[in-house]
């Protein structure tokens, strides 16, 4: 079988295809003389696969029974039905999910009418997952997929990984520039009590670690979950938002009164604005990565840079908002 007409990243061009066979009428003896057999041609003896004659896969068995049970044991009789499998274009880093949430060392690959095809093995589920969380790391930094960049990047010359950086902190710049405006905007109120202007960065740290933190869960569970329920998740993201956004503003209205002994508005006007910036990053740290699944697009490629920037601007337009709504009732 030639596992080239397959893309590359998918379960077909990963599986092994020398494996150990059986069929359901064969005994343990049956199987454990071809094994020693065949011992040399096999690439993993995990699992025996149960094929009928037209290579139909209909149940698999550990290595361990061929050991353990009477050598006149028919097959079928000690034989798993209930199958985990993958299709031969299954993404690789599915298939490396379903062989952690079963507790799998090897995922069978069967076409659409269940044939046998071949198997992910163990050591090549550790490569994949190695190389997923080396390329979602990369990619929630901004670089482009990992087959773009050598995997020696001490010897990578400096201009290509220079052009591998470029284009997101371009959009940075061009972001953070959007958000200085928002600022300049803000002056006048500024000018009326300084004291607004030094809680800037605090605001802008907290919604943009919430976010990450929101960012960081919902990559996790969409790539555990591709399935996941989306309104009881982002009704769940809610709740922790209003939650975490009230200890927040809170906190942060005592901490402007008592440390820094400012007058009770500039605190009302702290908490109110950590209030919405945080619940505004809980729902953009969800959205980001949910949309780009939703597009088919990788959840972590460029989530970390474009997430930022959305952050930060999304806070200074609330905390602008607020100064400007607020502020005109106490002074």
């Amino acid at each position: 079988m030639n596992k080239i007409k397959y893309p590359p990243e998918t379960a077909g061009r990963r599986m092994i295809e020398q494996v150990p066979l059986a069929f359901p009428e064969e005994t343990i003896l049956d199987v454990k003389k071809r094994l020693f057999k065949e011992i040399k041609k096999l690439e993993t003896i995990n699992y025996v696969y149960v094929i009928r004659e037209n290579k139909k896969l209909i149940g698999v068995f550990s290595i361990k029974e061929i050991f353990r049970k009477p050598e006149r044991t028919k097959i079928k009789d000690i034989m798993k039905k209930n199958l985990i499998t993958a299709r031969p274009y299954t993404d690789q880093e599915r298939v490396a999910i379903l062989a952690l949430r079963n507790n799998l060392k090897a995922i069978p690959v069967v076409d659409k009418e269940g044939k046998f095809l071949g198997v992910v093995p163990s050591d090549i589920i550790l490569d994949i997952l190695h190389f997923e969380h080396v390329e979602d790391f990369l990619q929630l930094g901004g670089f482009p997929k990992i087959d773009t960049l050598p995997e020696n990047l001490l010897k990578t010359p400096p201009t290509t990984l220079a052009k591998a950086r470029l284009p997101w902190l371009i959009f940075g710049i061009f972001g953070e520039t959007l958000g200085a405006q928002i600022i300049h905007l803000l002056e006048g109120s500024l000018k009326i009590y300084f004291a607004l202007a030094a809680f800037i960065p605090l605001i802008l740290y907290t919604s943009g670690a919430v976010s990450t933190q929101t960012l960081a869960l919902t990559i996790r569970n969409l790539t555990f979950d591709s399935k996941i329920s989306i309104k009881k998740y982002l009704l769940k993201e809610i709740k922790i938002g209003f939650l975490l956004a009230s200890i927040l503003g809170l906190l942060l209205s005592l901490i402007s009164g008592f440390l820094y002994h400012q007058p009770y508005f500039v605190g009302f006007i702290l908490g109110v604005s950590l209030f919405l910036a945080v619940v505004c990053a809980i729902s953009i740290g969800f959205l980001i990565p949910w949309t780009l699944q939703k597009l088919k697009k990788d959840p972590a490629i460029g989530s970390g840079p474009f997430m930022a920037v959305i952050s930060d601007l999304t806070s200074l337009v609330i905390y602008f908002l607020v100064i400007k709504l607020l502020l005109q009732f106490f002074i």
